[in-house]
């Protein structure tokens, strides 16, 4: 019967593939990019699933599933649940597997594309905290200028309007989910009537006018888009030209990442709460760099400390999830051992999922209602692939 089954799993991944060729989108180009177009996609008629991705020459090293490790038949197995589960909870669009450095497995289903950028939500505050870290590497801030009142960095804010403790916040907190803005929705909906005064920094005056009391301690973890919009703030402020230009040039560039979208926010600035898009396999370069400490291709394109607080267990969120700088940090039990998880999250399905310690990085995109079943489903069935007894 298991020699049946491999064959089957076998069978399958031969057959999935369409002539050799990962999937493209050919009749949409870069400035389609977005949430909307994205639902326009086809379900592809069969999957694409390859043992051994194409070499792009996009700086992924590409390997073959089972020769450069990884257990062919429990992946394949999980590849077969993917493709049997069909509902609002499993809508999956790509599914890669990087393991010691190398692209060993590649697969898209329904809406997912190698060429086409997938809409991110949260995540999105995963790439915005790099972003900084580019510039703290590039000495337009330094480490100990993550601890200190952000308000000090910041033009164009009338300080006499802010409400008490808005001028203790640093983006040190901010990253953390830990500001201590607290703003009522019927507050934000009045903001939002008049949007040309949110435009640059009237965006975050808003928040830091219109908050309840700042608290001197003992903030609590509250996940909200006023702490990343700090940052994309802050990062406007410090770099020479825009937040925009500098994320393009200096960060995802350094990395060959060309083909993405990202949305402008109503303040003008990059969103940075949601709303980018990017290829899977770019997804992939940003574990890479993750795992690499902030180095890509033999350049420190992130402070290695950055990255560590990055990806740490800075403060506590709920469960038994941690948070760092907008990554999530949390534990898998399985088989009797603890492996470590950091990984960026987005609503809808988007992962890029990290263990440091086999050297793992798993990339999902999806069209999910929620965050799907991948967050507690993939691990316990892909770990063990990778590091089984």
């Amino acid at each position: 019967m298991k020699y049946i089954l491999i064959t089957l799993l076998l069978f399958l991944s031969a057959n999935a593939q369409d002539n050799g060729l990962a999937p493209e989108v050919t009749d949409l180009n870069a400035a389609d990019i977005s949430f909307v177009k994205e639902k326009e996609i086809p379900y592809l008629k069969k999957p694409y699933i390859s043992q051994s991705p194409k070499d792009l020459n996009d700086g992924i090293p590409v390997g073959s599933l089972g020769k450069d490790g990884g257990n062919i038949e429990k992946v394949l197995a999980f590849v077969q649940e993917i493709i049997e589960k069909d509902d609002n909870n499993h809508k999956t669009d790509s599914f890669l597997i990087n393991y010691k450095g190398k692209l060993i497995f590649e697969s898209y289903y329904k809406r997912g594309r190698i060429n086409y950028p997938h809409y991110q939500m949260s995540i999105t505050k995963s790439y915005t905290a790099m972003a900084l870290g580019r510039a703290v590497q590039l000495g337009y801030l330094k480490m100990e200028d993550l601890h200190k009142p952000v308000i000090h960095f910041l033009k164009g804010l009338d300080k006499e309007k802010l409400v008490a403790g808005a001028d203790k916040i640093t983006v040190h907190q901010a990253m953390q989910m830990k500001s201590g803005i607290r703003l009522s929705k019927e507050k934000v909906k009045d903001l939002m009537k008049s949007p040309e005064k949110l435009k640059g920094i009237g965006q975050l005056q808003a928040y830091l006018s219109h908050s309840e009391t700042i608290p001197e301690k003992d903030v609590k973890f509250k996940y909200q888009a006023a702490d990343p919009c700090i940052t994309m703030q802050l990062l406007e402020a410090v770099v020479p030209g825009s937040a925009k230009d500098f994320i393009k040039n200096e960060l995802l560039a350094k990395m060959g990442i060309k083909n993405y979208g990202w949305q402008e926010d109503i303040s003008g600035l990059p969103k940075s709460a949601a709303g980018s898009s990017w290829r899977s396999r770019d997804m992939m370069k940003m574990g890479m760099l993750v795992l690499n400490k902030g180095k890509w291709n033999g350049e420190q394109l992130l402070p290695e400390k950055f990255v560590e607080n990055a990806t740490s267990a800075l403060t506590t969120s709920w469960g038994n999830n941690s948070y760092g700088y907008f990554w999530w940090v949390n534990n898998y039990d399985i088989n009797g051992k603890t492996y470590l998880c950091k990984a960026g999250r987005g609503a809808g399905g988007q992962f890029i999922f990290m263990f440091p310690e086999i050297e793992l990085i798993v990339v999902i995109t999806a069209h999910n209602k929620g965050m799907g079943t991948m967050l507690k489903g993939m691990p316990p069935k892909i770990i063990p692939a990778f590091d089984g007894k």
